[in-house]
């Protein structure tokens, strides 16, 4: 999500061009200028705000974050490290502290009210952990790892005085052996991080230094738990399951450490307790994956409806049979592919079926934890109720989270498009929507980059609610899209590409996305490529005593009254039935929560409120899972080719915007119109800015139920008429220059009428450079009543006859 393209009185044409030639910096600047400036947080006030959630007081710091961290490889053997550490923040130039200044509760970040300690760290600073704790007794062929969910961003670890190693990279789990530094009696472990924020090119999502729109609270230190494992010296460390429901197979990919040529991997999958295969293979060479098959009969395929779940049992065995290492794990039997529907669009499969994907751009912030939910019954509050609002789909945004949060998404069975997170928005690695040139990342940055992306989709591999992988999201440090892309889809085939979510296109990838705000919008469907609608939505409701701060609270618009609200969202919802209906596959609404000054969240920051009842809005959302009709085009719009229109530059005398009123004298001219070189239409026809009078006659055989009107008319002001009546009045204040907007106008349907019918439109513009298209459609002209009345039922009875 990208604040400058998307508000609606931003983003000045004739700055656009300029820009082009513009330093980063001088880029900055401008849009600093534009409205946003005022918005940033003093230093002093980054962390002065204060909101707390329902689960806050049920944190318990003896027991924070106890469950079983790593859902997809379990063993036995588990030691809980949460709960408070000794803490200190230093200046970089100072060495170890002696003395630390107090208490800080892991697994919450420093800046986090949570963690007890609330203070900034800043690039400048380093911040020190120290705990004591006891180490298990170990046998002869035994070690002890010491395990970090998440670290944001570099983390030095230090044992008994021994360094055991460092690791860069805010969102991925990582471990070390301190086995060999283990001592008699209590064990001391020290962690160094070091966090540039938004100083760096690291991967940071969306925090910045001096929080403002739609950017948030730096984040720096633990964020995940810390846990001991015993494992023995030869043993199993990643377990990947891929499925193809074509075959009936699932190909287990396993990965061990082993200094023993003899052992082999035995693995069991069972269903509800019942054996289904069983097998056997041989240990690969150090470092290559051992890839077993097994053969799954009749296989129960995984979905939002049905989230069933195979448990799976791999085992490291000797000579003898003896079990060496022994890890429990499950997959899904689920299948995600492009495939064309009945009409010839090219759509998104769920198990070899086109399955409409609507979610929620779900940022995963919270006012007491920050990046860390106070509960585990707090994170999936969020997941539920995004279901019970008859979502089936979320984004994670630019963030990741811990394993159990996608273990529990595959338990309900929502569906996953996970965010690789970036930075860079407003650094020099940012690209404007109109560059055909991606940014030149310098190398040590993007091997950096890289290797956190692989470590992602080698750690969450297995999660059968994870459908998509999205590298970048928008312009948002985006280098190299197309070979970045091609790795990330021949590295994971099982999965689809979305690369970049919005902005500069590169026509790689599985999915054409289009960010609109409010929208909704699409590009239409390609051959290889599938139309979604990655962001959209983002209407504001500020509720009263819920915010997080008492300066000007920012949404793309903002609404002062509840039903208000409930009626554009609404409207919102409705007109994506049109969209459907020309191949679209999905969409993400912005967003699930409020998040600090942005209050674009169906739910408040801190979960008290939903916005909307959600059975309303499930009842506005299962709709959008029927299957639609083809559109059929009563007016043809001119995004791809131009179309002719009648035209008059003065204002015409009688009854103009009827059917019978004789156009013959009038000029044609092709649509779109423009009054300057748009970027985004370079075949619309010259506009000399002053008003133009239009004319569309169409014929109509079939009268429809639903209307629909597609319309592009950034800092233009119109009236349109339908056989004479008006349809719209609006005047746009621009924005959002790349795409269409969809519309659902079923409510004046009935001015249509069978034969000859006619659109005349007042056109001026509301400011130097103004732009104008439309057209009509509508997805029922052959659908009877009968059929909507059979439809709605299935939808209420879960699809089944």
């Amino acid at each position: 999500m990208n604040w400058p393209a998307k508000c609606r009185y931003t983003r000045l044409p004739e700055l656009m061009r300029k820009m082009k030639q513009m330093k980063p910096q001088s880029i900055l600047v401008v849009i600093l200028a534009l409205g946003f400036g005022h918005a940033y947080a003093q230093k002093d006030d980054v962390l002065k705000y204060s909101l707390k959630t329902k689960w806050s007081a049920q944190v318990d710091p003896n027991h924070a974050w106890s469950e079983y961290p790593r859902p997809q490889m379990t063993r036995d053997s588990y030691i809980n490290l949460n709960g408070y550490w000794a803490y200190a923040i230093r200046d970089k130039s100072k060495s170890r502290p002696k003395k630390y200044q107090g208490r800080i509760l892991v697994p919450f970040a420093a800046e986090s009210e949570l963690s007890g300690v609330k203070r900034l760290v800043g690039e400048d600073n380093y911040l020190w952990y120290k705990r004591a704790f006891k180490a298990p007794e170990l046998g002869n062929d035994e070690r002890l790892l010491l395990h970090f969910g998440a670290v944001d961003w570099e983390a030095k670890v230090s044992v008994n005085g021994h360094e055991v190693g460092t690791h860069k990279g805010g969102y991925d789990a990582f471990s070390f052996d301190i086995t060999d530094h283990l001592k008699r009696g209590d064990q001391e472990v020290v962690v160094r991080v070091w966090d540039p924020s938004d100083k760096g090119t690291q991967a940071r999502g969306k925090q910045v230094s001096n929080p403002f729109g739609i950017w948030y609270t730096p984040v720096t230190g633990i964020w995940q738990t810390v846990w001991l494992e015993k494992v023995p010296q030869n043993r199993i460390i990643l377990v990947k399951p891929t499925p193809d429901i074509d075959q009936g197979v699932v190909k287990v990919a396993v990965r061990t450490m082993t200094q023993n040529s003899d052992l082999q991997i035995k693995l069991i999958a069972s269903a509800e307790g019942k054996k289904v295969v069983e097998a056997m293979i041989p240990v690969q060479a150090q470092g290559n994956e051992s890839v077993a098959e097994l053969n799954i009969k009749n296989p129960r395929l995984w979905s939002p409806d049905d989230p069933f779940l195979y448990d799976l049992k791999v085992a490291l065995v000797d000579a003898e049979g003896a079990v060496v290492d022994e890890v429990g794990s499950y997959f899904g039997m689920r299948k995600v592919s492009l495939g064309k529907d009945a009409k010839g669009y090219t759509r998104i499969l769920l198990n070899n079926r086109p399955l409409f994907q609507f979610g929620l751009l779900d940022q995963g912030w919270w006012p007491d934890g920050l990046y860390s939910p106070p509960t585990e019954e707090a994170m999936l509050y969020d997941v539920e109720m995004t279901k019970k609002m008859g979502f089936n789909m979320l984004r994670k945004h630019v963030k990741v989270e811990c394993s159990r949060f996608y273990y529990h998404c595959d338990k309900i069975g929502m569906l996953v498009w996970q965010d690789m997170p970036n930075g860079n928005y407003l650094k020099g690695l940012r690209i404007q929507a109109w560059e055909t040139k991606d940014a030149e990342r310098p190398k040590e940055s993007a091997d950096q980059f890289e290797a956190e992306l692989k470590t992602m989709m080698d750690q969450f591999h297995g999660h059968p609610s994870i459908l998509v992988w999205v590298p970048f999201n928008e312009g948002w440090g985006q280098y190299d899209t197309e070979r970045v892309t091609h790795w990330v889809k021949n590295y994971d085939p099982s999965r689809l590409v979305d690369s970049p979510s919005g902005w500069a296109d590169r026509e790689v990838g599985d999915v054409i996305d289009v960010h609109l705000y409010p929208g909704p919008g699409m590009e239409m469907a390609e051959e290889k490529r599938a139309a979604v609608l990655g962001e959209f939505g983002g209407l504001g409701y500020p509720v009263k005593d819920h915010l997080w701060w008492d300066k000007r609270n920012w949404g793309y618009l903002t609404y002062e009254t509840q039903d208000e609200y409930a009626q554009e969202f609404e409207k919102l919802i409705n007109s994506l039935k049109g969209l459907i209906s020309t191949g679209l596959s999905a969409a993400i609404y912005t967003q699930t929560t409020d998040v600090e000054g942005e209050v674009n969240g169906l739910i408040t920051y801190d979960r008290e409120r939903v916005k909307i009842d959600p059975a309303k809005m499930r009842d506005m959302v299962l709709p959008l899972y029927r299957e639609y009709w083809d559109a059929y085009v009563y007016l043809p719009h001119a995004e791809h080719q131009p179309i002719d229109w009648k035209v008059s530059r003065s204002q015409p005398e009688g009854e103009w915007a009827i059917a019978g009123y004789d156009d013959f004298s009038w000029e044609t001219q092709k649509a779109p119109f423009s009054t300057y070189d748009n970027f985004f239409l370079d075949h619309a026809s010259n506009w000399d800015g002053e008003p133009l009078f239009l004319r569309k006659v169409f014929h109509v055989n079939v009268l429809p139920q639903k209307l629909y009107m597609k319309h592009y008319l950034p800092k233009a002001k119109v009236k349109i008429y339908l056989n004479g009546e008006l349809l719209m009045e609006q005047e746009d204040g621009g924005g959002r220059k790349r795409h269409y907007t969809d519309v659902d106008i079923s409510d004046q349907s009935h001015l249509i009428k069978e034969g000859k019918n006619v659109l005349a439109v007042e056109l001026y513009r509301s400011d130097q450079d103004a732009s104008f298209d439309m057209g009509l459609y509508t997805t029922d002209q052959v659908e009877s009543k009968s059929e909507i009345e059979k439809t709605s039922s299935l939808l209420i009875r879960g699809g089944k006859e």
